[in-house]
C-alpha cells in the first residue's frame, strides 16, 4: 500500500527550504534573471498587460518577473509581490528599493494553495516555477482561477522532463550515486512534477481555465567556468546543496570532479559552461 502523504509536513518543508534559500538567491538574482530572461519576457507578453490593472505575482521570490509589468501597467496599475516565504519577499523589496521602485507595488505574504485575496480582485497571475513545487498544485490553480476577475489570465512557467535539463540532473544522479541523495518521489512536489504538458493542460482546464496555450523554452544554465556554474548551482537548489554538505573532504572531490567530467560535453575550450535547460510556459484565460 502507497505511504499516506502528510501534506501539512510538506508544505512546511518547502516553506523552510526557501527561507533558507533566499540569501543565496539574493545573490543570484541579477545573472539567473538575466539567464531566466526570455521566459519571464514570454509570460509577461503572454499577460496581454494594460494600465490600470491588478496583478498578482506567486511564488515571487526576488521579484525579478513582477517588476518587469510595472511599466506595461502604468499608470495606475498595482502588482502584488507575494511569496509564502518571508525572508524571499524581504528579498524583493530590498531590490525594490534598489532599482527605485515603490509606486505601485504591494508585499504581501500569500500562500499559493489559500490565496488570501477577495473573488475576483486582480487582472492577471503569474507565476514563474512555483506551481510545481507546492504540495497541491491543483488547489493552487483553483484558487488562481477564484482571484481572477471572469477574462482574466495567468502565465506559468514549470521546468519540461529530466531529461531535458541536465543542468539539474547530473549533479542530482552524481549526489544518488555517492549515497547523499534519495532518488526522487515523482508523487511529491519537485521541479518535473508538472514536467508534462498534457498535465498542465487539464489542470488548467479543471481549474475552470480556457484557451489553454502551451510551449517550450530553452534555458541553459550558462558560466565562464565549471567553478562558477557549480558555485551558482549550489546556492540556487537548496537540494543539491543540503545533500553536498553531507560529504566529506574526499568525496567532496571526488564528487566535484565526476559533474565536471559529465558537463564536458557542454564546456567549450575556453572553460565556459553552457547546460542544456528547457522550460513548459502557458498562458490560459479564466
Amino acid at each position: 500500500m502507497a505511504q499516506q502523504r502528510d501534506f501539512d509536513a510538506e508544505r512546511r518543508a518547502i516553506h523552510d527550504t526557501w527561507e533558507a534559500a533566499a540569501e543565496r538567491w539574493k545573490r543570484r538574482r541579477v545573472e539567473w534573471g538575466d539567464q531566466s530572461g526570455p521566459v519571464a519576457d514570454w509570460m509577461l507578453d503572454a499577460l496581454e498587460l494594460a494600465s490600470g490593472q491588478r496583478v498578482l505575482e506567486l511564488a515571487a521570490g526576488t521579484g525579478e518577473v513582477g517588476f518587469g509589468a510595472l511599466p506595461r501597467i502604468a499608470p495606475g496599475g498595482t502588482l502584488i509581490c507575494s511569496d509564502q516565504s518571508q525572508a524571499m519577499l524581504d528579498a524583493a523589496r530590498e531590490y525594490a528599493r534598489e532599482r527605485g521602485l515603490g509606486e505601485g507595488i504591494e508585499f504581501r505574504v500569500l500562500d499559493g494553495e489559500w490565496i488570501d485575496l477577495d473573488v475576483a480582485s486582480v487582472d492577471r497571475v503569474l507565476c514563474r516555477w512555483g506551481y510545481m513545487l507546492m504540495a497541491d498544485p491543483a488547489a493552487a490553480l483553483r484558487e488562481t482561477r477564484r482571484v481572477l476577475r471572469p477574462g482574466g489570465r495567468v502565465a506559468l512557467a514549470v521546468w519540461d522532463r529530466r531529461d531535458r535539463n541536465p543542468w539539474s540532473t547530473i549533479p542530482t544522479e552524481v549526489l544518488i550515486s555517492f549515497g547523499l541523495a534519495e532518488p526522487p518521489n515523482p508523487d511529491e512536489p519537485g521541479p518535473y512534477s508538472m514536467s508534462d504538458p498534457e498535465l498542465v493542460r487539464s489542470m488548467l482546464e479543471d481549474a475552470g481555465f480556457g484557451e489553454v496555450r502551451i510551449e517550450a523554452l530553452d534555458v541553459p544554465r550558462t558560466a565562464p567556468s565549471f567553478d562558477a556554474w557549480w558555485a551558482t548551482h549550489l546556492d540556487l537548489s537548496v537540494a543539491t546543496r543540503t545533500a553536498f554538505e553531507k560529504a566529506d573532504e574526499e568525496q567532496t572531490l571526488a564528487i566535484e570532479a565526476e559533474i565536471a567530467r559529465r558537463l564536458e560535453p557542454h564546456t567549450a575550450a575556453d572553460g565556459s559552461i553552457s547546460v542544456p535547460g528547457r522550460t513548459l510556459v502557458a498562458a490560459a484565460e479564466a
